[in-house]
């Protein structure tokens, strides 16, 4: 969302309890890039796609081993605030802004080249994250003009989009919007649902679909609620185990509700464990199989391993965006930082 452009990116000193196992080991990586990463997303443990400033793109197909960063012509003035990938060869980008800015493009040879398949065309729209339940459909999510908000999907890989009617979707709430923090803001499971977190507003919000946007419904969450507070990030566990986590972003130095937790698949939500760091959480997603989440955000890295009542710092290096893989997971930040995380 525009407050996304404020976005404060501020080093919190933050306590490190001693973990209850073996602590997860992080090692830094050369991205071959200076742009600040912000999204990152894991199709294997080898292939790795990241996105950043400068219309910055960068990949791996060794797990890390190397990386080869790229610039989408065109697109040199736009932010990357997510990606998503099918493959070593297949993968979209969303850039943020308001009109537009919001764009998105599509690569099918490696990210080579790449075609513009969409462009914003409303000036107060606002476009944070997108998710794909399969190689063809898909959503993305903007923040709400004039109290409605703006849902587009696709059915052809992200080659073509539409609007969402607005008959479909919940009334938004004065200045109800997402955080394009990290491209995790909007999150699928299964063959059809879709939650979208939202914050900005007097009441955080969980707006959720189970028909891939037919119909929506709206849950109010225990995050710190206001001007640039809410949640920034979903993350699906198992067995109707999720986290919805954020807090207030314009405040890098104080505490606040970030995190909320359910175990019955969204139908009751309570307030999760105090993070490790002042700030707010970014970015979250589960090891794949387990009730361990990993968070990222400016105060640093945190682990929770049952599902969000208890967290503990693993690092104290600003990180904004995460992609999880089975045993290895890599985080990205300012300045190209890139940590591959050993689970």
């Amino acid at each position: 969302m525009r407050l996304a452009l404020l976005l404060v990116v501020a080093l919190a000193a933050c306590s490190s309890p001693q973990p209850r196992d073996a602590a997860p080991v992080l090692t830094p990586q050369t991205s071959g890039t200076e742009d600040l990463l912000i999204s990152a997303y894991a199709v294997s443990p080898e292939v790795v796609w990241l996105a950043g400033r400068g219309g910055t793109v960068v990949r791996t197909t060794d797990g890390g081993q190397t990386w080869a960063p790229t610039v989408v012509a065109g697109a040199d003035s736009l932010q990357f605030r997510d990606v998503h990938a099918w493959d070593a060869e297949r993968a979209l980008v969303l850039s943020i802004g308001n009109g537009t800015d919001s764009r998105i493009y599509r690569t099918d040879d490696g990210g080579q080249t790449w075609t513009q398949t969409w462009v914003n065309d409303e000036p107060d729209a606002f476009y944070d994250c997108l998710d794909f339940w399969d190689e063809n459909r898909g959503l993305a999510f903007s923040d709400a003009v004039e109290g409605e908000f703006r849902f587009i999907q696709t059915t052809d890989g992200g080659r073509t989009w539409t609007r969402i009617p607005q008959s479909n979707l919940p009334p938004a709430q004065p200045g109800e919007g997402s955080f394009a923090s990290s491209g995790t803001c909007l999150a699928v499971t299964g063959e059809s649902t879709a939650w979208q977190a939202t914050g900005n507003a007097a009441i955080p919000r969980l707006l959720a679909t189970t028909d891939r946007g037919a119909t929506w419904t709206t849950t109010d969450l225990p995050l710190v609620g206001g001007e640039a507070k809410g949640g920034a990030t979903v993350a699906f566990g198992p067995d109707g185990l999720a986290v919805v986590a954020g807090g207030d972003i314009a405040a890098p130095a104080e505490f606040a509700r970030s995190v909320a937790v359910t175990s019955d698949g969204g139908a009751t939500w309570q307030e999760g464990g105090r993070l490790p760091f002042t700030g707010a959480l970014y970015g979250a997603q589960f090891v794949p199989g387990t009730r361990s989440v990993l968070g990222v955000g400016p105060g640093g890295v945190a682990l929770s391993r049952d599902g969000g009542m208890t967290w503990e710092g693993l690092s104290e290096e600003t990180h904004w965006g995460l992609a999880v893989a089975s045993g290895r997971a890599w985080l990205v930040g300012p300045e190209g930082r890139v940590t591959r995380v050993d689970l």
